[in-house]
């Protein structure tokens, strides 16, 4: 089962062939590229952490995705994805909150977007806190408030919300792939959640 997020130029009829075609989108790689590129650069991605606060901005609630992983186990993430070329930071946590939230989840952007931390992850364990083993990445970090109805596209099959202290739990943290529980921790204690 793939849980892959297509390309927006993929039309679900495309099967791979042994030759590589032109990409007509020269912000998307193909499989291909992607794997080659892994290989050789880091990457850079962003990371969301969706809060829902209250009237004095403070953090009630925090938003984690539930999905299949590539084996099928089921894990927690958060809202993550590539940065395309020629695209902003703001743009990229624009539509990955929106391919994964829905498009009525009504982000609130930062009106800088400085990340709360930048988070390295690498293919081999024990050099930072954070793994992926399909490559290096460099990821951007924020936490975003959220307004709307969040309703999960893509590979997420549903956002859970919970208490900070629920969140930043060992056994939240435990289901978080890739040691994004410490991520969410960090998130937490950025905005002044954690007590």
């Amino acid at each position: 089962m793939s849980v892959r997020t297509p390309d927006p130029d993929w039309n679900g009829d495309d099967e791979p062939t042994g030759a590589p075609t032109p990409n007509t989108n020269p912000g998307w790689l193909s499989d291909l590229e992607l794997a080659e590129i892994r290989g050789r650069l880091p990457l850079l991605y962003v990371e969301a952490v969706p809060v829902r606060v209250d009237g004095l901005g403070q953090v009630t609630e925090v938003g984690v995705l539930l999905r299949a992983n590539a084996v099928g186990e089921m894990t927690r993430t958060l809202v993550s994805g590539r940065v395309m070329y020629g695209e902003t930071v703001r743009d990229a946590l624009f539509r990955h909150l929106e391919k994964d939230l829905g498009p009525m989840a009504f982000p609130l952007l930062p009106t800088s977007p400085v990340p709360f931390t930048v988070a390295e992850y690498f293919p081999l364990p024990g050099i930072s806190p954070f793994t992926d083993d399909r490559q290096h990445a460099v990821s951007l970090a924020f936490v975003v408030p959220v307004t709307g109805t969040c309703e999960p596209r893509q590979d997420a099959l549903e956002v859970t919300w919970m208490t900070p202290a629920e969140a930043a739990s060992d056994s939240i943290g435990d289901e978080l792939e890739g040691g994004r529980g410490l991520l969410v921790r960090q998130a937490l204690a950025s905005v002044g959640a954690l007590r």
